[in-house]
C-alpha cells in the first residue's frame, strides 16, 4: 500500500463490511464492543453506531498494563477504563487503530481479563504495520502498510478520521 492509498475512510469501510458480515452469521449473541484509548475508541464509536450494536460501548485505557514504562514513562493522560459490564462469558470485539508489535493488544488483553474471562475476543484494526514482536494477529484488518523504523503512523480524528505517516524525531 502506498502512502496515497492511506485513505482512512476506505480502510474503515472495508473493516466495517467484514465485521458486519461476521455479525450477520449470527453464530454469537450480541457482542460487547470495546475500543482501546484513543484511536481505537474513535473507530469503535463509529462502528458501534454504524452497525447499531445495542450493548453500551466499552473503553479501555491500557496505560497500567504497558511493558515499556522504563523506556517511555507513564502516559500523562491516563484515563479510567469504562466497561458497561463484566467480560465474563462475553463475546468481545476489541478495536484498535493500528497494530504493530502486538504489545498494545497484549496490554489490552491483560486489562480485559481484569474484568472477567471472555468467551471469545475478535480483534479488529484499521491498519496492520506487520512488525510483530508478539504472536498476536488481528481477525479483521482494514489494510496493511510497510513503514521504515524511522516512521510511525498516527490516526487523527474522530471527525474526520485521517491517517498520517510521521517521521520519528
Amino acid at each position: 500500500m502506498t502512502s496515497n492509498a492511506l485513505n482512512a475512510n476506505a480502510l474503515y469501510e472495508k473493516m466495517r463490511n467484514e465485521l458486519n458480515a461476521l455479525l450477520a452469521q449470527g453464530k454469537r449473541p450480541e457482542p460487547l464492543m470495546i475500543g482501546i484509548h484513543t484511536g481505537g475508541v474513535w473507530l469503535a464509536e463509529k462502528l458501534h453506531n454504524d452497525l447499531e450494536i445495542e450493548e453500551e460501548l466499552g473503553v479501555l485505557d491500557i496505560s497500567f498494563h504497558r511493558d515499556d514504562f522504563e523506556q517511555s514513562g507513564l502516559n500523562p493522560k491516563v484515563q479510567q477504563s469504562k466497561l458497561p459490564c463484566s467480560t465474563e462469558g462475553r463475546h468481545i470485539i476489541l478495536v484498535d487503530d493500528v497494530i504493530m508489535s502486538g504489545r498494545t493488544i497484549r496490554a489490552a488483553m491483560n486489562e480485559l481479563f481484569d474484568y472477567g474471562r471472555p468467551a471469545s475476543v475478535t480483534l479488529i484494526t484499521l491498519l496492520d504495520l506487520q512488525q510483530r514482536e508478539l504472536p498476536i494477529q488481528a481477525d479483521i484488518i482494514g489494510g496493511t502498510l510497510a513503514i521504515s523504523p524511522e516512521q510511525s503512523v498516527k490516526l487523527t480524528g474522530p471527525e474526520p478520521l485521517a491517517l498520517e505517516i510521521r517521521n520519528r524525531s
